[in-house]
């Protein structure tokens, strides 16, 4: 295995990154991986092999990027995002093979989150900051900040940590202490009306 070595980017041989692409510092890009025009690739990423970044795409610092994920125009990843293998975001809402009036629709991902192997993604939605996706979960709405999403189509099962372990019915992560109480849901204030 030979990578090419420019200023700490690491750059396998078979990689297709363009020109107008952009690769911040400490990045690794792994066999068969495309990075197209306009794209933005942060500092200290690892992009496994065969991974598609499609033009105008931005990924931000730290995040990890498996197999065979696709990155389709229009998403926007935050810092130590985590993709899984074969992971799949789109970009169009009504997929046509010809259509004049096309629209890109843009998808964010905040700091921290996960998406899971298998995972799809569909366009026009949030991830919030350190949510989970689950592996083969289908998104199609927003998942709030710290939330674990599973099924097909996603719903929420439950809550995570920062460090992606569960939390308890307390909000509190059993592995480092931490708790988060602002995710509690809060309890309805029961009707004092007579019937």
């Amino acid at each position: 295995m030979r990578l090419r070595d420019s200023m700490a980017v690491r750059i396998h041989p078979t990689a297709d990154v363009s020109p107008e692409a952009s690769v911040g510092d400490g990045t690794i890009v792994w066999h068969w991986v495309q990075i197209r025009e306009r794209a933005s690739v942060g500092r200290d990423c690892k992009l496994g092999k065969d991974v598609y970044v499609d033009a105008e795409v931005k990924v931000g610092d730290s995040c990890k990027i498996q197999n065979e994920a696709t990155l389709y125009r229009g998403v926007t990843l935050g810092n130590r995002v985590f993709v899984g293998p074969h992971a799949c975001f789109t970009n169009d809402l009504y997929p046509r093979a010809v259509i004049p009036d096309w629209e890109v629709i843009s998808t964010t991902v905040d700091d921290g989150a996960s998406i899971g192997a298998n995972a799809t993604i569909l366009c026009g939605i949030t991830i919030g900051r350190n949510a989970m996706v689950a592996a083969g979960a289908v998104v199609t709405k927003d998942v709030p900040p710290h939330a674990l999403v599973a099924g097909v189509p996603a719903k929420r099962i439950g809550w995570v940590c920062e460090c992606g372990r569960p939390l308890d019915a307390r909000m509190r992560c059993a592995h480092d202490g931490r708790t988060y109480p602002d995710l509690k849901p809060k309890r309805k204030a029961r009707s004092r009306r007579r019937k």
